[in-house]
């Protein structure tokens, strides 16, 4: 079989979700980043999730897709604005299924609808061959301070097509 058999759904989130949506996002950070940060930056980027009411409030704050798979949320991206992502997490049992690119697909569409004509994204070093791939293009390197440790990400903006207003 070359395709998966199911594809990810989509729905929005809600404020009762983010202890899951904390789960997803440590345990990504925890899984699938040792390769570019040690584990100290792994640990810092990680306990943004330990304050529920703090990451709620941020998820809640922006507008947040869930994917599911078997109605159980496997991942979460959301856009800040009209214009940027700000998180992209994808559990590491559902990494290559299709997850992000099915999030980041919907996060398009709903910037182009509403009048974006580029997003961009701050990649985390492990996620900027995924947004390369989606023709995102690397503007700028930054340094930014985690609970005390220092985590490297790049700014990287891609054109949208058909995107603005008339």
């Amino acid at each position: 079989m070359s395709a998966p058999s199911t594809a990810p759904a989509l729905r929005p989130f809600l404020p009762a979700d983010t202890p899951v949506l904390a789960a997803i996002f440590t345990a990504a950070v925890e899984e699938l980043t040792g390769d570019d940060y040690s584990s100290e930056q792994q640990e810092a980027w990680a306990s943004v999730a330990d304050d529920a009411e703090a990451f709620g409030k941020k998820l809640a704050g922006a507008l947040t897709l869930i994917a599911t798979l078997g109605n159980a949320p496997v991942g979460f991206a959301s856009l800040r604005g009209k214009d940027h992502i700000d998180m992209v997490y994808v559990h590491p049992s559902a990494a290559g299924q299709g997850v992000a690119s099915a999030l980041c697909d919907a996060l398009e569409k709903l910037a182009g609808g509403r009048g974006a004509t580029s997003l961009t994204v701050d990649a985390s070093d492990n996620a900027q061959d995924f947004f390369k791939k989606r023709g995102y293009v690397a503007r700028q390197r930054n340094s930014i301070t985690v609970n005390g440790e220092w985590l490297a990400n790049t700014t990287m903006q891609k054109t949208l097509g058909d995107g603005g207003p008339a």
